[in-house]
């Protein structure tokens, strides 16, 4: 394994910045629920749809922005989608009424879009036979940073100026990465495709990349129903609700250390198994251990689940059978995924409506991160143990 230097690391800090960047401005809204309501007269599942109509735009163009990511490179990709981004969070700060609101979030999901399934892109390119799995941890961890500080400094942003002109803030934050990608990014040696779409429905008939589709939809909804819950299930047991920032620290973590691990580590299907297993039992440790252990419990069931999605991302890379489509892979996936977000936090809901208790709940996200993660781990074929 050769070592990285040089024009690679401006490009995995750009994967970062990029990472940060889509969960800032996609989670910046949530702590503003009271001042976008009292403007703009709106109801709590008016207000929910917000959110949703980014979704939308996230879930109909990922698949696309992977083809053309593969079809014309991530660098022309991002050249167009972080304008569109940039553009479409500015258009928020200035809406005049819910309609427009609700139109802005939809391109800037349409815009951000890009980022999953062409992030992995530069990862090929720049780190592939390097430190793939660190690369794919770095930027993954961005995704944490983002969305702690659209959680944790909007609120203080608002207390002190007008909702909108915090959305413009952080527009202009989305305006400078797009500057400095136009300036500054460039493509690598690998950066060149010959890619058709042939090779992309070819790709779909590799039992392997629906081993990654089960585990991004567990991934993906286990993390978002634990971080939607947790605060919840914090309150039912008497505790603090900001000991649930436990959760998000575990995900920071896991990107780069896991990801740095499975570049020494070879033998995927044992490390997804052994963190499948961590998931499980420390998701169950949240509603079972005494407080220190539930403590510890908290911090490694982000840890475990968001480096299962890290390896998840990475593998594609390493794939000969996957890479030469690897954005529309990991837009297939990242789309479909959603699946999972979309569906456990109901679940987990109806359960505390039924049995009266978290417990239930709890054990529901348990089996499906931890018997995903171990059973596909046995299953994945060269698509989880590739060396």
């Amino acid at each position: 394994m050769s070592k990285m230097s040089g024009y690679h690391w401006v490009m995995l800090a750009f994967s970062f910045a990029i990472a940060f960047l889509l969960h800032l401005l996609l989670f910046s809204t949530a702590p503003m629920v009271t001042a976008i309501m009292t403007e703009m007269g709106l109801s709590h599942a008016d207000f929910g749809l917000v959110f949703s109509a980014a979704m939308i735009g996230l879930i109909l163009f990922r698949v696309p922005w992977g083809l053309i990511g593969d079809r014309i490179g991530y660098l022309n990709a991002f050249r167009i989608a972080l304008p569109i981004s940039a553009v479409s969070a500015a258009l928020r700060a200035f809406s005049p009424n819910y309609a427009i609101l609700l139109l802005s979030q939809f391109f800037l999901g349409l815009g951000t879009a890009a980022v999953l399934p062409c992030l992995p892109l530069i990862v090929k390119d720049w780190a592939a036979g390097r430190a793939p799995g660190l690369s794919t941890g770095i930027y993954v961890s961005g995704f944490a940073a983002g969305n702690a500080t659209a959680l944790g400094l909007t609120p203080q942003l608002v207390e002190v100026m007008n909702w909108r002109y915090v959305l413009l803030a952080y527009s202009s934050v989305a305006a400078v990465v797009c500057g400095l990608w136009w300036v500054l990014a460039r493509g690598g040696v690998g950066s060149k495709s010959e890619f058709k779409l042939g090779m992309f429905t070819g790709a779909l008939r590799e039992g392997c990349i629906w081993v990654l589709l089960f585990f991004m939809i567990a991934s993906m909804g286990s993390y978002d129903t634990l971080a939607t819950w947790m605060p919840k299930i914090l309150e039912m047991k008497g505790l603090s609700k900001a000991l649930a920032s436990l959760l998000p620290l575990g995900f920071f973590v896991a990107g780069p250390v896991v990801g740095f691990a499975s570049d020494r580590f070879h033998d995927r299907k044992k490390m997804v198994a052994v963190l499948g297993a961590i998931a499980g039992a420390s998701i169950i440790g949240i509603g079972y251990a005494p407080f220190l252990l539930m403590l510890l419990s908290v911090f490694l069931s982000g840890f475990a689940i968001i480096g299962v999605l890290t390896i998840t991302l990475a593998l594609p890379a390493e794939d000969e059978r996957l890479s030469a489509s690897m954005g529309g892979v990991i837009g297939l996936i990242s789309s479909l995924g959603n699946v999972g977000p979309l569906v456990m936090p109901v679940v987990f809901g109806l359960l505390i409506d039924v049995t009266g208790t978290f417990h239930a709940s709890v054990f529901s996200v348990a089996v499906v991160s931890g018997v995903t993660f171990i059973l596909g781990s046995r299953t994945g074929g060269a698509g989880v143990s590739h060396k």
